[in-house]
């Protein structure tokens, strides 16, 4: 008979290096064992209680691992999540409900903490949807041929376009320094949801300051941008190849991080990127699909999309909570019914919203619902980028009072799309 598989969280510190050499195993980053620098590295700012592993006899075979999350919603509210991660099954231990198993232990215990929804970055497209996650904001890297843009090449800073601001570089430490307040008050502005919050460690590690052996990083440049009082308002990272051909530069500079908390700070950092000389083309990493990036270059077809997916995946627990949070267009009442077959979400529900930052109530109700539709769809639908005619053409939603599809359209819509710039 086969060996009974047990699923539990860690025992303790020294368990830790044998669930990392799982989580290898199962991204294919390399067998054999973890280095103890990596260990090191790894376990900062990680709660072993929130790990979980799959075990044959004493080999761990599945990794499941959970972290405190702030994710900004309409409107600039941060809720907390239950942010999924790290989730492997090794390939001797597949379809013997592991992961099943392991999420069901994840959510469970996210609800008892009062984690209002889930998130996580699904490696693949089909897996998710069945334990109630729906994609809730998508990503877009576009390649840009520096030369067709039509841009002014004599380009010389941000006092070209007049704001008064300035581009600086400046080295890791400082960029280190500067940047986790400014990227706070960027993810908790009202138009960018779907933002997450960055720790300390994440600064560390995305700047060089931590480090492992074999670990991957590529130091990297680093620019921010001050407004006309001095005051730090975005930053840039980037690398860049060292390609030439026939003595002539032909480089490939790849944007790790880019953010602002004003317009024209976006502005100013795109305009660097994309002046810096030997430079042929710009690759831009993970960005919201409706960045002004392609429509702020004169020639918009100089930027081609390379890469268009899902990324952050939503899981709603508590509906009240999450749907009272943000903000909605317009002032309505709508009553949902969801159905979520594992019992976290489900039931009916009495959404009133006040209009753009007018506050909304939401409370179980047994009144009859207007629309319809499983908790992975409400997933989908609640950071604005969703349309509900859409998921009503598709049969994913039912609308049961005639025009309650486009009234719950007008609700949920955001004038910009959410954008979660992170892998977590």
């Amino acid at each position: 008979m086969p060996t009974p598989l047990d699923i539990r969280a860690l025992a303790g510190p020294d368990a830790y290096p044998e669930w990392l050499r799982a989580v290898s195993t199962g991204f294919f980053r390399g067998p054999g064992t973890v280095g103890e620098q990596e260990v090191a590295a790894r376990a900062l700012d990680t709660d072993l209680d929130r790990i979980q592993g799959a075990y044959d006899g004493e080999r761990c075979v599945g990794t499941f691992r959970t972290l405190p999350q702030s994710l900004t919603v309409p409107g600039g509210a941060l809720l907390p999540a239950c942010a999924v991660s790290s989730v492997t099954v090794s390939p001797t231990h597949r379809r013997r409900g592991l992961l099943s198993r392991m999420t069901a232990n994840a959510l469970d215990a996210a609800k008892e903490r009062g984690e209002v929804c889930a998130t996580l970055v699904a490696a693949e497209y089909p897996i998710y949807g069945r334990y109630g996650f729906g994609p809730a904001a998508w990503t877009t890297d576009w390649e840009v041929l520096v030369a067709r843009t039509g841009l002014d090449r004599r380009y010389a800073g941000p006092a070209d376009l007049g704001d008064g601001g300035r581009v600086d570089l400046v080295d890791a430490a400082e960029f280190r320094a500067l940047m986790p307040a400014v990227h706070e008050r960027f993810r908790t502005g009202r138009h960018r949801q779907g933002a997450i919050d960055r720790r300390a460690k994440w600064w560390r590690t995305a700047t060089g300051a931590l480090r492992f052996p074999d670990d991957g990083f590529t130091p990297a440049f680093h620019a921010v941008y001050r407004d006309a009082d001095g005051q730090p308002q975005g930053g840039v990272s980037y690398t860049s190849d060292d390609v030439w051909q026939a003595k002539q530069p032909e480089q490939t500079l790849t944007v790790r991080d880019l953010f602002a908390t004003t317009t024209a700070g976006e502005t100013a950092l795109w305009r660097f990127v994309l002046a810096v000389d030997w430079v042929l083309r710009v690759r831009t990493g993970c960005r919201a699909p409706d960045d002004i990036l392609p429509m702020l270059l004169p020639d918009p077809r100089a930027a081609r999309t390379v890469t268009h997916a899902d990324w952050l995946w939503l899981r709603p627990l508590d509906v009240p909570r999450m749907l009272a949070a943000r903000d909605y267009a317009a002032a309505d009442a709508l009553v949902l019914e969801v159905r979520d077959q594992d019992g976290y979400a489900n039931g009916r529900f009495a959404l009133e919203t006040g209009g753009p930052r007018g506050g909304a109530r939401c409370a179980a109700t047994r009144e009859e619902p207007e629309v319809s539709l499983d908790v992975r769809e409400l997933g989908s639908l609640f950071l604005g980028d969703e349309s509900a005619v859409r998921l009503a053409a598709l049969g994913r939603l039912a609308e049961h009072r005639e025009g309650a599809a486009e009234r719950a359209e007008a609700l949920f819509r955001t004038a910009r799309r959410p954008w979660c710039q992170d892998m977590f």
